[in-house]
């Protein structure tokens, strides 16, 4: 009798919410929603951009503006397919929510519960470890942590990926503050094939994908260039650093390894994204109003706050108001825009940047796509927000462009400023001593060479990772790699009590190089002992 009674309260609720979802008044798409998406792009020279809109449970707009390609006539549409990046992370979060429902894991079961061999630096931690918190980014680790280990197509399997977090150094206590990683939603990834016997890709795509409907997107490596209506990526690569100069085509084969997809590897079209945002809105309710992929419940506890953000930083112009409150829940961030609850999350894999919007109070939400790396795509998130919550309007265009600009003349002094030091170094180690093999716990092998064009620097697991080094200042190198997609790093040689090198450092040379270039977590050491 109370089971009958509890399946009667649980269907009682599932239609209350889907009649005040139905009820929700709709708007329809800004009239000049053309206009401004090309003029948005004009202003940052965006190649190609896709956008879908949803309303009511219902696709009122996927369409694709400019091309899938400089230099080539292919136009962007509805289903040309986009690297969506970490928007990802609520498809992994949603494939271990039909886990949970199915008795196979709990939110807060330990990590070492479902994978023996996970293991932090901190025993306690490792002992504490819970799904949950693989998901939340409160683990302590700093911001990027082990992100190497996929960046650039690097050569790390997801088993190499969790065997790797016991050598991340914590920057903080444990669920003491937030700071973004991707390395924990791979192991995230692993927990769902330990536990479900398949693996995540095929997981992801056969219990959501194609359920939703979400027939042209992809979570295989292989398959993501088989279809001819996809995007390339594109970027600034300089001088004097990435996100200025032209625009170039990126090689789509050396973007994101494949251990770390389970956190930004899924490649979909407006038009999928938008069905997948109608699910979310409708809280795992199908098109078809008949069948659910989750629970009322499930919807509840992804959306359910979990770890306090402080205010963001990044290039958001003053004309965009600080939030009341940010947090992080399953997958998602939570923020408030003028006192107006968001559930958003943003992706960005080498070239290509995404965003996904959800109001819930509107029952609206909507998915931006571009394949470059400027800021576009937020001034079209903020010019929709104003859109859809009645605001008034707002040039977000210009006010994006003048923050990229401030930022893009702070970075040029501060490169300027470290390329003529005001303080001349002299150097300790001469350049024979610095060549041999080094290596990183967590990374792996570096080897330092000399030849006819002088010291040449190798990362092991990352293709395109060989530079020729060009000493800065003291015993401090800049790396300049054979692949200019890859951010260049400072290298620094310490030298040890006995005047042989004892560690090499790295910190990215850009101050505007993306956070996944965590070269400051790498702390090499000779690998054998020097003669």
């Amino acid at each position: 009798m109370r089971f009958a009674m509890r399946r009667f309260a649980r269907a009682l609720l599932a239609t209350t919410a889907l009649l005040a979802l139905a009820s929700t008044a709709k708007a329809e798409p800004p009239a000049d929603i053309d206009a401004t998406v090309q003029q948005l792009m004009a202003n940052d020279g965006v190649p190609g951009m896709a956008v879908g809109i949803v309303e009511g449970g219902k696709t009122v707009l996927a369409k694709g503006y400019g091309v899938r390609e400089l230099g080539k006539p292919a136009p962007v549409d509805a289903r040309t397919l986009f690297q969506i990046g970490s928007t990802t992370k609520a498809f992994t979060s949603a494939a271990l929510a039909l886990l949970e429902e199915q008795g196979k894991l709990g939110w807060d079961d330990r990590v070492v519960d479902h994978l023996p061999e996970f293991q932090m630096a901190d025993p306690y931690v490792t002992r504490e470890f819970t799904l949950r918190d693989l998901l939340t980014h409160r683990s302590g680790l700093g911001l990027g942590a082990g992100d190497l280990t996929f960046m650039n197509h690097a050569d790390f399997t997801r088993a190499e990926v969790v065997k790797a977090l016991r050598w991340l150094k914590p920057q903080t206590s444990f669920r003491s503050q937030f700071a973004y990683d991707n390395v924990l939603y791979a192991v995230a990834g692993v927990v769902i094939e330990r536990d479900s016997g398949r693996v995540w890709e095929d997981f992801v795509r056969d219990r959501l994908l194609r359920p939703i409907g979400m027939f042209d997107s992809t979570t295989d490596e292989a398959a993501r260039y088989l279809s001819a209506d996809r995007a390339q990526g594109h970027a600034r690569l300089g001088p004097p650093f990435r996100g200025e100069g032209a625009q170039s085509v990126l090689d789509e084969k050396q973007g994101l390894g494949a251990s770390v997809f389970p956190a930004g590897g899924i490649m979909s079209s407006a038009a999928d994204m938008s069905r997948w945002i109608a699910v979310q809105l409708a809280h795992g309710q199908l098109a078809d109003g008949k069948s659910r992929l989750w629970s009322e419940a499930s919807a509840a506890e992804m959306w359910k706050p979990v770890t306090l953000i402080p205010p963001r930083s990044g290039p958001k112009p003053l004309a965009a108001p600080p939030p009341q409150f940010q947090e992080y829940a399953l997958g998602w961030f939570l923020w408030d825009y003028k006192g107006h609850k968001i559930i958003e999350h943003a992706g960005g894999t080498p070239g290509f940047l995404t965003e996904v919007v959800l109001i819930p109070e509107k029952n609206t939400g909507f998915v931006i796509m571009q394949n470059s790396e400027d800021l576009a795509f937020k001034a079209l998130m903020y010019t929709l927000l104003d859109h859809y919550l009645d605001l008034p309007k707002t040039d977000w265009g210009k006010a994006y462009l003048d923050a990229g600009n401030l930022r893009k003349a702070a970075a040029k002094i501060a490169l300027a400023t470290a390329e003529k030091p005001a303080r001349i170094v002299p150097q300790t180690l001469d350049a024979a001593s610095l060549v041999g093999r080094y290596k990183d716990n967590w990374y792996g092998a570096m080897d330092v060479q000399s030849d006819q064009t002088g010291l040449v620097l190798t990362m092991g697991k990352t293709p395109g990772m060989h530079a020729v080094l060009k000493r800065i200042n003291g015993d401090m190198y800049l790396a300049r790699w054979i692949d200019p997609a890859i951010e260049p790093a400072n290298v620094t040689f310490v030298a040890g009590e006995d005047g042989k090198v004892a560690h090499v450092t790295m910190k990215a040379a850009s101050p505007l190089a993306d956070f996944s270039y965590d070269y400051q977590d790498l702390d090499f050491t000779p690998a054998a002992p020097r003669p």
